[in-house]
């Protein structure tokens, strides 16, 4: 993987150094995300980061069982085009015309069989969130990526927000732990959290790290909270609001008082290291910390069906990686 990633620096470095451009495709135009990003790099006054970079195709498929989605389909392959994006039929049709991939389909349900066409076609690929509908499908899409050795991530905008990176590096002080909130509503083809809830819990990995260890969670009709508590004994807890204002954002706790964290500010944000990404081929997130969150995911859920029990993360995680197995038979 670190020969693949560096061959890709390499090649990047080439290609920038002759002011070719990067072409990027993107995969599922179902969601505001994919028209947000296209904007940006396809504007007539996009940052000086991006000059090298463009959005040349699309495959609009995407969400076929989210109706909230999917019908999105249609108005969005418009606005695309008029930002000189063309739209291709497959998935194969589109690997043959760009450099990287956006996976931005909405469901996550379907990001393992189509990342499947984007890793054996050997292309750098940024994977929104969530990056599988479940753990076991994370888990099943970061193996795919060591097997073809492509470098992948994905994440929510709100871990790049300035100032929870800011909180992340420390900067105002050593953490002792930290609680976020954000909205958590629910999607029948998605695992609670999944859908969502995943944003806070981005950002509370964002402020804690890896090295979450159990997790026990409380519900009641309009609200989840669940307490993780990490290796080194500090003690992080996610809200998952589903009444009242959706809202973002959290406290971490340093030894030098009570800092309120970023919350979400905007994709430029996410799209500012989507193209350090492209251009490198490092991703900003590493694999165990983005399946910690999906573990951290599952595990609550497991605490919830047991009345609140405390369930060790590591349990959890080896019940993914088996079902990821099985998973990975079925595609191949």
């Amino acid at each position: 993987m670190k020969l693949r990633i560096l061959l890709l620096a390499v090649l990047f470095g080439v290609i920038l150094n002759s002011s070719a451009q990067i072409k990027i495709g993107i995969i599922g135009l179902d969601t505001s995300h994919s028209i947000a990003f296209t904007k940006e790099l396809n504007g007539k006054d996009k940052k000086d980061d991006y000059k090298d970079f463009r959005v040349v195709a699309a495959y609009p498929y995407g969400s076929k069982t989210i109706k909230s989605s999917f019908d999105r389909i249609p108005g969005y392959i418009n606005q695309v085009k008029e930002m000189d994006v063309e739209i291709v039929s497959s998935i194969s049709e589109l690997l043959k015309k760009v450099d990287c991939v956006m996976l931005e389909t909405n469901d996550g349900n379907l990001h393992l069989e189509q990342a499947y066409e984007v890793f054996k076609a050997g292309k750098p690929m940024f994977i929104d969130k969530p990056l599988g509908a479940n753990l076991a499908q994370a888990i099943a899409i970061y193996q795919l990526a060591r097997e073809y050795n492509v470098p992948i991530f994905s994440s929510s905008a709100v871990r790049f927000t300035p100032k929870n990176q800011q909180i992340r590096l420390e900067e105002f002080g050593e953490i002792l732990g930290a609680d976020t909130y954000s909205p958590a509503t629910k999607e029948i083809t998605h695992p609670d959290f999944g859908w969502y809830g995943i944003h806070g819990i981005e950002e509370l990995f964002t402020l804690l790290g890896a090295g979450c260890v159990s997790v026990n969670r409380m519900s009641s009709e309009g609200t989840d909270v669940v307490v993780g508590l990490w290796s080194d004994g500090r003690i992080g807890t996610f809200r998952g609001i589903r009444t009242g204002k959706g809202i973002f954002g959290g406290t971490a706790f340093t030894k030098d008082g009570a800092i309120p964290t970023g919350g979400f500010v905007g994709y430029n944000v996410l799209l500012d290291e989507i193209i350090k990404f492209f251009k490198t081929g490092e991703p900003p997130v590493t694999e165990q910390e983005t399946l910690g969150i999906f573990t951290f995911m599952e595990a609550s859920n497991e605490s919830k069906r047991e009345g609140g029990r405390i369930i060790l993360m590591e349990d959890t995680y080896r019940k993914g990686l088996k079902e990821a197995q099985q998973l990975l038979k079925e595609l191949k």
